[in-house]
Protein backbone atom coordinates (compact mmCIF):
# COMPACT_ATOMS: atom_id res chain seq x y z
CA UNK A 1 0.00 0.00 0.00
CA UNK A 2 1.08 3.37 -0.75
CA UNK A 3 2.11 5.10 2.40
CA UNK A 4 3.90 8.08 0.81
CA UNK A 5 2.52 11.05 -0.82
CA UNK A 6 1.89 12.06 -4.31
CA UNK A 7 4.61 13.30 -6.59
CA UNK A 8 2.89 15.91 -8.24
CA UNK A 9 2.18 17.36 -4.42
CA UNK A 10 6.07 17.10 -3.72
CA UNK A 11 6.51 18.93 -6.80
CA UNK A 12 3.98 21.80 -6.29
CA UNK A 13 5.95 22.01 -2.48
CA UNK A 14 8.22 23.88 -4.38
CA UNK A 15 6.72 26.62 -5.37
CA UNK A 16 6.27 29.79 -3.66
CA UNK A 17 2.55 30.24 -2.55
CA UNK A 18 3.21 33.42 -0.58
CA UNK A 19 4.21 34.81 -3.92
CA UNK A 20 1.62 33.27 -6.31
CA UNK A 21 -0.68 34.86 -3.80
CA UNK A 22 0.77 38.07 -4.19
CA UNK A 23 0.17 37.83 -7.82
CA UNK A 24 -3.54 36.95 -7.18
CA UNK A 25 -4.21 39.61 -5.06
CA UNK A 26 -2.63 42.64 -7.14
CA UNK A 27 -5.35 41.30 -10.00
CA UNK A 28 -8.37 40.20 -7.97
CA UNK A 29 -7.99 36.82 -9.41
CA UNK A 30 -10.25 35.61 -6.56
CA UNK A 31 -13.36 38.47 -6.69
CA UNK A 32 -16.10 36.72 -6.84
CA UNK A 33 -15.71 33.09 -8.15
CA UNK A 34 -17.63 30.19 -6.47
CA UNK A 35 -15.96 27.11 -7.94
CA UNK A 36 -12.42 27.07 -8.16
CA UNK A 37 -9.97 29.24 -6.83
CA UNK A 38 -7.00 30.66 -8.79
CA UNK A 39 -4.16 28.53 -6.97
CA UNK A 40 -6.34 25.87 -7.57
CA UNK A 41 -6.86 26.62 -11.68
CA UNK A 42 -3.31 26.83 -11.30
CA UNK A 43 -2.66 23.42 -10.40
CA UNK A 44 -5.19 21.81 -12.28
CA UNK A 45 -3.52 23.43 -15.63
CA UNK A 46 -0.33 22.60 -14.64
CA UNK A 47 -1.31 18.74 -14.01
CA UNK A 48 -2.92 19.30 -17.24
CA UNK A 49 0.77 20.63 -18.93
CA UNK A 50 2.98 17.47 -16.75
CA UNK A 51 0.63 15.04 -17.97
CA UNK A 52 0.35 16.08 -21.72
CA UNK A 53 -3.28 16.57 -21.49
CA UNK A 54 -4.64 17.88 -25.12
CA UNK A 55 -8.29 19.36 -24.17
CA UNK A 56 -10.23 20.59 -21.76
CA UNK A 57 -12.26 17.14 -21.76
CA UNK A 58 -9.26 15.26 -21.50
CA UNK A 59 -8.34 17.12 -18.44
CA UNK A 60 -11.50 16.70 -16.94
CA UNK A 61 -11.39 12.61 -17.51
CA UNK A 62 -7.76 12.52 -16.20
CA UNK A 63 -8.78 14.47 -13.01
CA UNK A 64 -11.82 12.55 -12.86
CA UNK A 65 -10.18 8.96 -13.01
CA UNK A 66 -7.83 10.10 -9.83
CA UNK A 67 -10.70 12.33 -8.11
CA UNK A 68 -10.49 10.63 -4.91
CA UNK A 69 -6.70 11.96 -4.92
CA UNK A 70 -7.45 15.32 -5.40
CA UNK A 71 -7.72 16.34 -2.02
CA UNK A 72 -3.93 15.09 -1.69
CA UNK A 73 -2.72 17.08 -4.64
CA UNK A 74 -3.66 20.55 -3.64
CA UNK A 75 -6.68 20.95 -5.75
CA UNK A 76 -9.71 21.86 -3.21
CA UNK A 77 -12.24 22.55 -6.01
CA UNK A 78 -14.80 20.69 -8.17
CA UNK A 79 -13.01 20.22 -11.39
CA UNK A 80 -15.52 20.08 -14.43
CA UNK A 81 -15.09 20.88 -18.09
CA UNK A 82 -17.01 23.82 -17.86
CA UNK A 83 -15.67 25.11 -14.26
CA UNK A 84 -12.18 24.84 -16.25
CA UNK A 85 -13.22 26.58 -19.77
CA UNK A 86 -15.05 29.71 -17.30
CA UNK A 87 -11.80 30.11 -15.23
CA UNK A 88 -9.64 30.51 -18.52
CA UNK A 89 -11.88 32.78 -19.90
CA UNK A 90 -12.28 34.67 -17.10
CA UNK A 91 -9.14 34.87 -15.00
CA UNK A 92 -6.54 37.53 -15.67
CA UNK A 93 -3.53 36.36 -17.67
CA UNK A 94 -0.99 38.47 -16.14
CA UNK A 95 -1.52 36.67 -12.62
CA UNK A 96 0.24 33.73 -14.31
CA UNK A 97 2.70 36.08 -16.18
CA UNK A 98 3.87 37.62 -12.81
CA UNK A 99 3.78 34.40 -11.51
CA UNK A 100 6.10 33.17 -14.55
CA UNK A 101 8.84 35.68 -13.50
CA UNK A 102 8.91 34.69 -9.70
CA UNK A 103 9.96 31.27 -11.00
CA UNK A 104 11.97 32.26 -13.35
CA UNK A 105 13.85 34.44 -10.92
CA UNK A 106 14.41 31.39 -8.64
CA UNK A 107 15.63 29.31 -11.78
CA UNK A 108 18.34 32.03 -12.11
CA UNK A 109 19.42 31.54 -8.93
Amino acid sequence: MHTGRIIFSQLMDFLPKRDFDKCVRRYGGNYRTRKISCFDHFLCMTFAEITYRESLRDIETCLRAVQSKLYHTGIRGKVSRNTLAKANEKRDWRIYADFAQVLIRIARK
